[in-house]
Parts: structure tokens; C-alpha cells; sequence
């Protein structure tokens, strides 16, 4: 496994959030992050990217512990997030954004080649790329959010809510960038609220209720388990 997590426990301060969660992700997997809001999908995912701090439990991507390696250093390693409301930065252009994107010096050295790939799976950011950030549109603002992640040269993208408020055309868009990522040999590890949608593309899911790992496996499985429907729509 590219990813794997152990026993995961999180807490903001003396307020214990994540109990003893476990994952993994192979590369080049899709793997889904549900569950109902404030079961701490993001707090874990923070975690992962060193925002947070552990707890307990262990972390390890390519068989490296990261318990003591800050943010950057993740990064560096092939580590990217794409937080969620996109956050880009509203007062660079396109392309100034993109380019922040490349900090490392791996990814510097790949700029102009990244830059052109990103472009072949978001023509609409080459169209507007001396346009700010701020004037563009809500899915145009997704597709730069994950265009400066890649520009990072990740092997693993963790994305939080990709699909959040965006037309149903643009989804079928990012789907197909997921999958031709995929196809590359990135991981990916998402967060999604629509589990159907969310299911339709990954192939393995974990769902956290409360903190807690509920249930986890293939994504046939989960979309007709029962205890998958109790856990979002109660009973």
C-alpha cells in the first residue's frame, strides 16, 4: 500500500475527535471517505497531510513513518491536499496559481511540462489562465484548486468534497480526470457526502460514524449494505 494509517486518534485539544481509525491506499486506487457531517473525514485527512497532529496511532506512505515530518515535507514526498472550498488564492491569476503550486524542486524542474499537462485536463484553465481567481466560477475554481495540486507531482491526491455545489456537466468532467489520474498511477483519497456518487468512482470506501470506523469495503458492497443506508439516513 502506498498509504496505510494505524489506529488513527486525533483530538483538538482535551476534545478527542477520531478514535483508532485504519485505512490504506494502493497506487493508483480511488478510495472514498464518507460519512455523515462531523464524523471527522476532514480531521482525518488533515491529519494525513501533517495539519494536524496525531494523537496516537501511525502513518506511513511508501513504508516511511511521518510522524515527525511537518507539512512540506509530506509534500515533497508526493503528498497533496486539495482542502475543501477550494481555497485558491483570489487575487493571482490562473497561472500564478498554478505556478505556486510547483514549490518543490522536483516540481520546479517539471513546471513547464505539468503546467502543460494540466492544461490538457482543464483546457477551460489554459483559456483563462491571465483571468483572477476570484471571477471565476465555482467549478472553474475546483478545477484550478486540483490543477495546483497536481502541479506538486503528487502520488497521492486528497481531495476534501471535489464535487461540492458543482453542475452535474462538471462532475462527469472531474470524474474523468480522476479516472485518467488513475489510469497515471496516482491514488486518490476523497471525500464525498453523495456516497452513490462517490461509490460510482472509487473503487473501495471506508465510512466513519462519530470518529469511529464503521464499515469499510468494495464499492458494490457498501452501496447496498444496510448498515451504510442506517448510518445516513438513520433507523
Amino acid at each position: 500500500m502506498l498509504l496505510e494509517v494505524r489506529d488513527l486518534e486525533v483530538a483538538y485539544g482535551d476534545y478527542q475527535v477520531v478514535w483508532g481509525v485504519s485505512l490504506a491506499v494502493a497506487a493508483g486506487e480511488s478510495v472514498a471517505l464518507l460519512g455523515p457531517n462531523g464524523s471527522g473525514k476532514s480531521t482525518v485527512v488533515n491529519t494525513i497531510s501533517g495539519l494536524l497532529a496525531a494523537k496516537a496511532g501511525e502513518i506511513r506512505f511508501d513504508g516511511a513513518c511521518l510522524k515527525s515530518r511537518p507539512t512540506h515535507v509530506r509534500a515533497s514526498l508526493g503528498i497533496a491536499h486539495v482542502l475543501e472550498r477550494r481555497r485558491v488564492f483570489p487575487h493571482l491569476t490562473v497561472l500564478q496559481n498554478l505556478t505556486l503550486g510547483a514549490w518543490h524542486s522536483a516540481a520546479k524542474a517539471a513546471r513547464a511540462r505539468t503546467l502543460e499537462r494540466v492544461f490538457t485536463l482543464f483546457p477551460r484553465l489554459s483559456e483563462c489562465k491571465s483571468q483572477l481567481a476570484r471571477t471565476l466560477s465555482g467549478g472553474e475554481q475546483q478545477m484550478l484548486a486540483l490543477g495546483r495540486g497536481l502541479m506538486a507531482l503528487p502520488r497521492l491526491l486528497m481531495v476534501d468534497e471535489p464535487f461540492l455545489g458543482l453542475a452535474p456537466r462538471v462532475v462527469e468532467q472531474m470524474k474523468s480526470v480522476f479516472q485518467a489520474l488513475q489510469a497515471e498511477g496516482i491514488a486518490i483519497l476523497f471525500i464525498e457526502q453523495n456516497v452513490r456518487l462517490a461509490l460510482s468512482m472509487a473503487g473501495r470506501g471506508y465510512i466513519l460514524e462519530s470518529g469511529r470506523l464503521a464499515i469499510e469495503g468494495d464499492a458494490p458492497t457498501l452501496i447496498n449494505s444496510p448498515e451504510v443506508r442506517r448510518i445516513f439516513l438513520g433507523g
